[in-house]
């Protein structure tokens, strides 16, 4: 069953080049997507259009399902500078309406998955930038959303701290939830994603799975970098 169908003719910022123009893709309930692209290709852009970010949209987003919730987890933090960590986590609780007695165990788990228990009553503006980004996939995870929508969620979590990201994105795949992961982590991407979105210049090059890829490739044995590259070449 598609959860997130996503038809956009273009969108971008007013009176700027950093737009996107027809792009036209589905995400089915339980499915981890992969959007891939060089740099200033449109993955930030497309993903702000989805969640409403951007002053200038022409097309549709539909989320479908009873759950229409989703958790937007930003490249860059974004978070209170006077509110403790435990605050932030409290402030979400009450925003959603958050089982009591489900979130103070769901949170603690949490905590000591990402090795934050200690710094719970800390500022996170005195945080590390993957201390800061390990709290937004706290928060993500706590809000348990049909659709989780990532921008660059890799970024500056050290191995460790990606692996575990990856298993409870697994835990939630299992419940059902979808995802739509911006990444410049082929190799992660390769492994993880059901299927993949390639753009470039705001526009869709390919859509499918590694073996879809490799087959317009015409290399069925190659990793994704390799297909990346191949791909892009032929824009050029």
């Amino acid at each position: 069953m598609d959860i997130l169908k996503v038809n956009l003719k273009h969108a971008g910022y007013i009176n700027k080049k950093n737009t996107i123009y027809d792009l036209q893709f589905t995400i089915k309930q339980g499915e981890m997507v992969g959007l891939i692209g060089p740099n200033g290709a449109g993955k930030s852009t497309t993903i702000k259009a989805i969640v409403g970010l951007l002053p200038e949209v022409i097309g549709e987003v539909s989320f479908v399902g009873e759950n229409k919730k989703y958790a937007y987890i930003p490249e860059q933090p974004i978070l209170y500078d006077k509110l403790t960590l435990w605050e932030h986590l409290e402030l979400v609780a009450a925003a959603y309406e958050l089982n009591t007695s489900q979130f103070y165990k769901r949170v603690e788990e949490l905590l000591v998955h990402f090795r934050l228990a200690q710094y719970k009553h800390h500022l996170p503006v005195t945080f590390s930038k993957g201390m800061q980004q390990k709290l937004m996939i706290i928060i993500g995870l706590l809000i348990q959303p049909a659709v989780y929508i990532i921008d660059e969620p890799f970024v500056g979590l050290d191995p460790r701290a990606t692996m575990q990201f990856i298993q409870l994105l697994e835990e939630e795949k299992c419940t059902g939830a979808s995802m739509l992961l911006s990444t410049h982590q082929l190799d992660i991407a390769e492994k993880i994603c059901d299927s993949l979105i390639l753009i470039n210049e705001g526009k869709i090059i390919i859509q499918g799975n590694l073996e879809q890829i490799r087959a317009k490739c015409a290399m069925p044995q190659e990793s994704l970098f390799n297909c990346f590259n191949y791909l892009l070449e032929q824009e050029i």
